[in-house]
């Protein structure tokens, strides 16, 4: 999961190995994202969202960026600016990457975005199922702000959570 490297064009102050993903990433994004979720496709008995999600548009808009280490990609985030929030709506960490601190880095970095853009919050989903990710995010400070049936999967449950923008957990 290579690619010629962009380190730190056009990063956010802090994060120099984020960058937008361009129409060149868009087989990175897939197969990172693929590859991440592949656990998750098994215990839900098919792909979650952003395995058949279509990247095109949102690399267009801007809402994909990609950890970029010289040309070594190893994870993604994926969101959406509103008025008043920021919306996660993907972090992939490639597996030969995970345990090693980088979905803390990709929240770090979307957190950062939020304040940036002068948002007072940040808002994700995720499925009730994935309960590694949700202590993730509680450990992170999101708090749990309600539960809902998937629009777009029958039978499955989301979790709503949000946290205010530049504020983790420990403070």
């Amino acid at each position: 999961m290579s690619v010629s490297g962009n380190a730190g064009k056009n990063a956010v102050a802090g994060f120099a190995m984020m960058r937008p993903a361009t129409t060149d990433d868009l087989p990175v994004v897939r197969d990172i994202t693929f590859a991440a979720y592949a656990p998750y496709t098994e215990l839900l008995g098919g792909p979650p969202l952003p395995v058949t999600e279509d990247y095109g548009p949102r690399i267009e808009r801007e809402e994909v960026w990609l950890r970029d280490d010289d040309g070594v990609m190893s994870a993604l985030a994926v969101f959406e600016r509103h008025e008043d929030h920021l919306l996660i709506f993907s972090l992939a960490v490639a597996p030969p990457f995970q345990r090693q601190g980088l979905g803390i880095e990709l929240l770090r970095f979307v957190d950062a975005q939020a304040v940036e853009w002068g948002v007072p919050e940040v808002r994700l989903y995720t499925n009730a199922r994935m309960e590694r990710n949700i202590a993730l995010y509680r450990a992170y400070g999101f708090q749990e702000t309600g539960r809902r049936p998937n629009p777009y999967r029958p039978g499955w449950m989301l979790v709503d959570m949000a946290k205010p923008a530049g504020q983790m957990a420990s403070e």
